[in-house]
């Protein structure tokens, strides 16, 4: 199935296949989303001339595109517990932020050695690495900035301390940083090594950490309920390793023109990956086993307010790049 395919397929709502009920457009829902995104980012760095190269530099790499899956899921997780947009956007924009600085520092020859970032050349190739590297620390500050003026939203203080406190751990050495770690650490070893277990650890924490921070942060925001916020999170770790999933089976199915970034980047730098450890039919299956695991967790959420989650899911199911 095409991403096209998959984003303009209008999904009836998860539990109703056989009654007439009204459907979800998709597609309509990711451009509506993706414009205020996009439009919050841009104002958050407002462009102050070429001379200032870093804020140039930050606005290079965090306004080059993307699906903006994880503000797009901040959001939804907000309004599917009662928030808004609008109360959700400060903190969209931050996970973004965040999401482009870990993008920039992966890119690096230090890390992953990419040239190529959604379909043009990386930070570093544009920048320098010197640079780069300073870009992605801005951009990790500002996200700790940015995120605060929720504040002047009437969201009450304990609910914007506790979001900043999962974002943080999301990201750090419990999160998204150990999970990095872990990854380079697995570079070269063979699948006598490593087991499922350890690469499930990496992915979890390097890819899934931040999917989870997402949601979690949204439905605090939205004023969640506990209960509202652990099924989120179950969720949001099921797609993180989904997202991973698909992520290696499309680095040795697709081209670079179609993945946007370099393919095959994982077989050259000699990682443990699902295919490699488990092969394409296997590692298949296991994604197909995560969505369903994914979406088994929304249950007892209104079916209209979660039909993004669901069809989310499916997209990351299902994408092709």
């Amino acid at each position: 199935m095409s991403c096209a395919m998959v984003l303009s397929k209008e999904i009836t709502l998860k539990g109703h296949e056989h009654e007439s009920k009204p459907t979800f457009n998709f597609e309509s829902y990711m451009v509506q989303k993706a414009i205020s995104i996009n439009q919050a980012l841009d104002a958050a760095i407002p462009f102050k001339g070429h001379h200032n190269k870093i804020q140039e530099a930050m606005r290079y790499s965090l306004l080059a595109g993307g699906k903006r899956a994880r503000p797009v899921l901040c959001i939804a997780a907000c309004e599917l517990v009662g928030g808004t947009e609008s109360i959700a956007m400060p903190a969209a924009c931050a996970i973004e932020m965040i999401h482009t600085m870990s993008l920039i520092h992966d890119d690096l020859p230090c890390m992953d050695n990419d040239d190529l970032r959604r379909g043009r050349p990386s930070s570093h190739k544009v920048f320098g690495e010197a640079v780069a590297v300073l870009t992605g620390d801005a951009l990790l500050a500002l996200a700790f900035d940015h995120i605060t003026s929720v504040s002047t939203m009437g969201v009450p203080p304990t609910r914007v301390v506790h979001a900043i406190k999962v974002l943080a751990k999301s990201v750090g050495h419990e999160g998204l940083a150990a999970g990095q770690v872990a990854d380079i650490s697995s570079e070269g070893l063979s699948v006598s090594d490593i087991g499922l277990e350890q690469l499930e650890f990496i992915h979890l924490h390097k890819t899934a950490a931040l999917f989870e921070g997402t949601v979690a942060v949204g439905a605090i925001l939205g004023g969640g309920s506990n209960e509202e916020i652990e099924k989120l999170r179950r969720f949001a770790r099921n797609i993180g390793l989904l997202f991973q999933v698909v992520d290696d089976i499309l680095d040795v199915t697709k081209s670079a023109q179609e993945l946007g970034k370099t393919a095959g980047k994982d077989l050259v730098a000699d990682k443990i990956t699902y295919p490699k450890l488990m092969g394409i039919d296997k590692s298949r299956e296991f994604a197909e086993k995560l969505n369903k695991e994914a979406q088994d967790s929304l249950s007892g959420f209104d079916s209209v307010k979660a039909a993004p989650l669901f069809a989310i899911a499916n997209y990351i199911a299902h994408r092709q790049n």
